[in-house]
């Protein structure tokens, strides 16, 4: 019974229930958009790696996982919209019901974008809170900056009406042979990191400004892959409430041996002390789930409207990077203080919750 509520929670059939829920990223553009592109340039995989990777998920639809080693976010391909004989409806019925965010995807020199907007409008009709961006590609083919300036406003007003709502857009070059374009890249990045923070921690470039944010770096998919199975669990409350607490404390054990740090009484209680939770003491004599369910909410009972979800997701992943932080000073023989480390929580917990700026 708890499997088939979960499957339909989450859109999956039977067979897919073997898989965990990743977040899915849906893109959306005619013939030749960029899409693939897109997810090359986002990834940094090779041609042959994102080619060999998409594999069948509908009739005329394409999945891709990454990493593929160990996937935390889907990329889900629709066929090419305009293509002659091809009848969206049923891919697009589909796709919606598995997508957390849309990358509306259109050629700035192709001012012919009917199909895309007629597309975007039924998907908006049917969903209204489904959270989109608006990719204007092929930034280098229009090299007068005042024509490429008027492409941009033109296929952003018309998909701002088919849309009922305008939608954050960014411009960007996909040219294979040309220098990166890391300025519109990391626009990109930033405006998945607001609609889709399971997506956005994974794929944003960080840049370490210190030893200790260096060494995150290494063990930062680690961190999200525990936060991507708290999600999925707290998707049944009653699963959550054991679940969720079972998989943080997974996750600190893992990041005390990654860190070479035994995660013992004596390391969780000091952990918990500079944390500032009362419960520090009782950690310390009864190292257990009940103690640890305690340190879900934390500091992030002020997310709103939030998901349960979106809560699990946003405090384990703040969990996890404090607990980087607290490790890696402890190794050095210098803790942290509590200030410090709080400091480091909120920060995080702000970045992977959807309430970020």
């Amino acid at each position: 019974m708890l499997n088939k509520i979960l499957r339909r929670s989450t859109g999956q059939t039977k067979d897919q229930s073997k898989d965990r829920v990743l977040p899915v990223v849906w893109l959306l553009g005619k013939t030749a958009a960029g899409k693939s592109s897109l997810v090359r340039a986002l990834t940094e995989q090779s041609d042959a790696e994102i080619g060999n990777g998409f594999q069948p998920c509908t009739r005329s639809a394409h999945s891709y996982d990454f990493p593929p080693e160990e996937p935390l976010v889907r990329f889900l391909d629709t066929r090419g919209l305009g293509e002659a004989g091809y009848d969206p409806a049923d891919d697009l019925a589909a796709c919606r019901n598995r997508s957390h965010v849309l990358l509306v995807l259109c050629r700035l020199d192709d001012p012919v974008q009917g199909v895309v907007a007629d597309a975007l409008g039924d998907i908006a009709a049917h969903d209204k809170d489904m959270r989109a961006i608006l990719v204007l590609t092929g930034k280098d083919l229009i090299p007068d900056p005042e024509a490429c300036e008027r492409a941009e406003r033109t296929i952003a007003a018309q998909m701002t009406r088919a849309a009922r709502r305008e939608l954050p857009r960014v411009s960007l070059s996909l040219a294979p042979n040309e220098t990166t374009d890391t300025v519109g890249l990391d626009a990109l990045r930033h405006h998945l990191l607001d609609a889709l923070p399971a997506a956005g921690l994974l794929l944003e470039k960080t840049r370490a400004s210190d030893a200790e944010q260096l060494e995150f770096q290494k063990h930062k998919r680690c961190v999200l892959s525990y936060a991507g199975v708290a999600l999925t669990s707290d998707i049944a409350p009653v699963v959550g409430m054991v679940a969720v607490p079972v998989t943080q404390m997974k996750m600190l054990h893992e990041l005390g041996l990654r860190y070479g740090v035994k995660w013992d009484r004596k390391i969780g209680a000091a952990f918990l002390s500079t944390m500032g939770l009362s419960v520090g003491a009782r950690y310390a004599a009864n190292f257990g789930l009940r103690e640890l369910a305690k340190l879900i909410p934390v500091y992030g009972q002020t997310v709103g409207a939030a998901t349960a979800g979106a809560i699990s997701f946003a405090t384990t992943y703040a969990l996890g990077r404090a607990a980087a932080y607290f490790l890696y000073r402890t190794a050095q023989d210098s803790p942290p203080s509590e200030e410090e480390l709080r400091k480091v929580y909120q920060r995080a917990f702000k970045r992977s919750s959807d309430e970020a700026d």
